[in-house]
């Protein structure tokens, strides 16, 4: 009778054992599936606003969507794609643009200093920050990329000297929206 205790106690703790390691294992697969998540909205966050400086300055160097994806040798569909903020732009093609276009490389990742060292930050903060109340007081939704086009035109007339007008605004908006 002994025996078959003792049996019985290690077969049992041998299977608390497999189904606290299964639980275990279960728990650290959860937390990497929540990691994952949290890690795919940061970076659909990244590419998006990475998408709307890229248009900036693609509409800043006058391209059309398919010119930058020759001038950077990617196809006009991955192009697009990084504009949209679907997906990251690979490094390769980051140095093409830094090089080829003489934007700042930190300026397109992250939106740190200036497009160029020497354009005004300040201003450029400016704009979006008069676009986005206005696009919020008059509950207007525009597409990032769209949002950086008019920004790009702003701030171009604003490097040139134009004064912008309220109805300029309003005429981009419209030439945007859906």
């Amino acid at each position: 009778m002994e025996s078959l205790v003792k049996h019985h106690l290690t077969w049992s703790d041998g299977n608390n054992r497999n189904s606290s390691s299964f639980f275990a294992m279960f728990a650290k697969k959860y937390d990497l599936v929540k990691w994952k998540l949290r890690m795919a909205r940061k970076d659909a966050e990244l590419f998006a606003s990475m998408g709307a400086r890229l248009t900036i300055a693609r509409n800043e160097a006058g391209l059309s969507q398919a010119a930058m994806a020759e001038a950077l040798g990617v196809s006009p569909r991955a192009y697009h794609s990084y504009e949209k903020g679907q997906r990251g732009i690979p490094v390769e093609a980051l140095v093409a643009f830094g090089e080829q276009f003489d934007v700042d490389v930190p300026w397109l990742l992250l939106g740190t200093k200036a497009i160029r060292a020497g354009h005004d930050f300040n201003a450029l903060k400016e704009i979006e920050t008069s676009l986005d109340q206005h696009l919020n007081a008059e509950k207007i939704k525009i597409k990032s990329e769209k949002r950086g086009a008019i920004v790009a035109r702003w701030y171009q007339s604003h490097v040139e000297g134009r004064e912008v007008t309220d109805d300029d605004v309003h005429t981009w908006i419209e030439l945007v929206r859906e």
